[in-house]
This record gives C-alpha cells, structure tokens and sequence, in this order.
C-alpha cells in the first residue's frame, strides 16, 4: 500500500475509533500494513482527534527503527508482531474498550463463539498473558496468544484488546464485534451463578451490591456537583454547567463570594482543594459502575493498567456526612490522599474524580468507571486477582513523572 494513503487511513481510523467509544484519548494505537517489511503507526501521546498524516509513523518491521523526531506508539512491536505471524492481516488497532476490559481482568479465554461473531472473529478470543505496558513481556504474551489461536482478536490481560482485520473496515467490525461477545460472556456467567437473565450490567451491579454490602447504606444522597479551582476559590457547578456558587479557598477569603447560596457539598469540595493543590478540577460522578462500587464501600485495587497509571494505586472508600461537613469533609479528603491518587468513593454517592483540569478530571471519571465494571464483573466471578503493587506503583510514577508530561 502507499505510505501516504495507509498514513491517511490510520488517522481516518482514529478519529472514527474515538468517536465510537472504542478508543478515548491516546489510548490504544492504530496500525496499517505497507507491506511484508514495513507498517505505520499512530505516535505516541497525542490526541487522536487533532492527528495528522505527518503524525503517523513508518516503522522497519525488521527492527522497529523508525525516522524523524516523533515517537511511535510503544506497543509498537505488538503490532509488528501481529503482521509477522499473521500474513492475511493488514491493519491492527489495539483498544482500551470497556467490555473486552472486564474480560482482560478475568484471565480466561472465551471459547466456543458460536454466529456472525465465529464467523468475523473465529470460534474463540485467547487472553495474553500479563506484562507491564510497553514491554517485551507483554509482547510476549500477546505472540503466546497469537501461536495457540487463529483468532482476529487478543484480549492483553488487564490492558485491553488487539483486533486484526484484512483492513481497516475489518479491524473495525472486529472491535465492535469483540465487545458484544465479552458482554454475552458476562451474561452467560450471571445466568450460571443466578439462574436468571441479565438485562445488561446493571443486573451484575444490583446482585454483587445485594451479596457484597456489609453494612447499612448512608440514607441521605447527596446532590453531585463539579467544580473548577480558580486563583483562591472554586466554583461549584451543577450538571448543565450552570454556576451554583462561587467559594472562597484562603483562610482571609469571604466564604461565599458570589452566588445566593452555599450548598454543604461545597465544603467538600473546598476540604480537597485545600489538601491538594496539584488539584484544578472535580467531578462528583455518579456514574452506574462507579456508585455500585460505592454501595459496597470497600477499596477498589487497580485491575486494569490504566486505572494503577491514571486515578491511584488503590481507590478508597470515605463517607461524607451533609450534618458535619468541615469533619467528613477533611476525611475525604485524607482517604484521597496524596499525588499517587486522583479519586475517593463516597459510601452509596458514587466518586469525587480530580485531575488538573476539567479534561483530566474526566479521563479520571472514564478509567474509574471502567476499572468499577471490572471489579463487580470479577466478583461474579468469585473474585479475581487485581494487579500486584509493585507493578501498580511502578506505572503510577512513571505515568505521572514521564507520559502525563507529554500531553
């Protein structure tokens, strides 16, 4: 194929894969085959939205070396990988999609595929086995799955999916295709475990919640607001973006600089602010996932990559009590803790997911949602091994230290 043109499909492709869900932000990579010597990739660390063919990078399947000043994707020799042991294949995209990510989390291949799916797919999805991102260990794993299976699709444990299509309609149908099958493979185990039918994943969420929460829920249900940290004092926001009220942060600050009124959730806000000052927007999310997990009140371990890198090495559980705000607002605050976290779940209120930004706040939201799904999933099925410590700090730091910086 012409470099130009695979060039201008991959960032055709991107866009397209974003704006389906597939792929948010820079995570994940998109790939087209030149020929038996060469493909291009997308770069790494920028936005799929604003790319260009000048972004996209031609890669020497001999040896990975590439020219110019821009980077690569790091997976990289994923992709070659993929076009050295299947020659059929000419375009690869490697996603961080939601229900191929539960599977990823579970450690089991999907076997018997049975329709339309066995026929796009084949009649299984193996599941790699595990390796830090951007290693030859996870590489590894994935040419491991590519030897046992015939399959256009690999699920990287704890990471995400690889979809291999003859081109890039192809690869497309098989990334949709995959996230079907990884949500009939969770129904099929709710029906196992419940002897009932699952609607979709609320059902999973209401029956771990149902066998999982210990203790009585907090009755009252606060009024989930986001705010934006502005020189000495936030504005807190309803969910249209409408202005509720603008509050002071410094000690010499009038409490309520503008707005008629001063919400008790505002003091929660302000406690996290004041405790984190790398801290520039919040999301009180309520998103299904992530206020299930809330219910159940425990702390949720990483078991995807992305939640270790993006919203902490752990996630815990805090309750913020409307009766005595300035107290249960500097426990949430404590439970959030220091840099290596960006996120706190609040008993039965869903989440306060922080960055930055308001853009950064959101990809928290996104990840934590995500990672919620996958530890309710596993506990369906009896509970799944979250990813080691060490590894969760490891890509914490080197997140935060080196690719964070990139954006």
């Amino acid at each position: 194929m012409d470099i130009l043109k695979a060039k201008e499909i991959v960032v055709e492709a991107g866009k397209q894969l974003v704006s389906t869900g597939l792929i948010a932000r820079t995570w994940g990579n998109v790939s087209c085959r030149i020929d038996d010597k060469q493909f291009v990739i997308t770069p790494s660390g920028k936005a799929y939205e604003s790319l260009t063919p000048d972004d996209i990078v031609l890669v020497q399947m001999e040896d990975l070396s590439y020219e110019g000043d821009i980077k690569p994707s790091s997976e990289k020799g994923i992709h070659c990988q993929c076009y050295l042991h299947r020659p059929d294949i000419n375009f690869v995209i490697h996603t961080h999609q939601p229900n191929a990510s539960v599977v990823s989390a579970l450690g089991c291949d999907i076997n018997n595929i049975e329709g339309y799916s066995k026929e796009l797919i084949g009649d299984n999805i193996p599941v790699a086995s595990y390796g830090l991102p951007g290693t030859g260990k996870l590489r590894k794993g994935v040419v491991g799955a590519l030897e046992r299976s015939d399959s256009k699709a690999v699920i990287m444990k704890h990471h995400g999916a690889v979809c291999l299509g003859t081109d890039y309609d192809d690869a497309f149908k098989v990334a949709n295709e995959v996230e079907k099958v990884c949500a009939d493979f969770v129904a099929k185990k709710y029906n196992d475990v419940t002897s009932k039918v699952a609607e979709g994943f609320s059902d999973v969420y209401n029956y771990i919640v149902e066998t999982k929460a210990k203790a009585e829920l907090p009755k009252e249900k606060l009024t989930a607001y986001d705010s934006i940290r502005v020189d000495d004092a936030l504005i807190l926001s309803d969910k249209e973006g409408n202005t509720v009220s603008v509050v002071g942060l410094c000690p010499k600050c009038d409490e309520l600089i503008k707005g008629d009124k001063y919400p008790s959730e505002a003091d929660l806000h302000k406690a996290i602010y004041n405790s984190r000052e790398d801290i520039g927007a919040i999301i009180h999310s309520e998103k299904e996932a992530i206020t299930a997990a809330s219910k159940i009140g425990a702390t949720v371990k990483p078991f995807l990559d992305d939640f270790a890198q993006i919203v902490g090495i752990t996630v815990k559980c805090a309750e913020f009590d409307a009766g005595d705000t300035l107290k249960s607002g500097k426990k949430v605050a404590k439970a959030l803790g220091g840099k290596s976290r960006n996120a706190v779940l609040l008993k039965n209120n869903g989440a306060v997911c922080c960055g930055p930004n308001k853009d950064e706040a959101g990809a928290t939201e996104m990840v934590m949602e995500k990672n919620c799904k996958t530890y309710l999933a596993s506990e369906l099925f009896g509970g799944t091994k979250a990813i080691g410590k060490i590894d969760s700090v490891l890509m914490n730091v080197v997140y935060r230290l080196k690719y964070s910086k990139q954006k």
